[in-house]
């Protein structure tokens, strides 16, 4: 299994494989020819009332995260996002693409760890 996670601002690299846009929104400042993505996957984002409750607020992360994993969880359409995710990482490179700012405090953290840890759980 191979996901990884990388701001869309970054320049596009062969390593990163399929580049899938994992942001409710499109990013600003990108044009869709720069973004070179394969997919854009709103159905795995948090909700909108968590997105604008959490506004990127690292204080509120911890709840966030909680939240989000419990959205993930528990929200049927994005459990068929992430069992796409695991189907596709399990044969290429998948590179989810987020536009938040901070590399340490956004939702594609959460989706990552997340998706790796039902991944684990699937192989055991």
């Amino acid at each position: 299994m191979t996901i990884q996670i990388k701001q869309i601002y970054e320049p596009v690299q062969d390593s990163d494989g399929l580049r899938i846009l994992v942001d409710r929104m499109w990013p600003r400042g990108i044009s869709k020819e720069r973004a070179r993505l394969d997919d854009w996957m709103k159905s795995v984002t948090p909700s909108p009332e968590l997105r604008k409750w959490f506004n990127h607020e690292p204080a509120k992360f911890a709840r966030f995260q909680e939240a989000y994993q419990k959205e993930l969880s528990e929200d049927e359409e994005k459990q068929h996002g992430v069992e796409k995710l695991i189907k596709l990482s399990r044969t290429q490179t998948v590179t989810l693409l987020y536009a938040a700012k901070s590399p340490t405090c956004n939702h594609a953290l959460v989706l990552v760890v997340f998706i790796k840890s039902k991944e684990n759980r699937h192989d055991n």
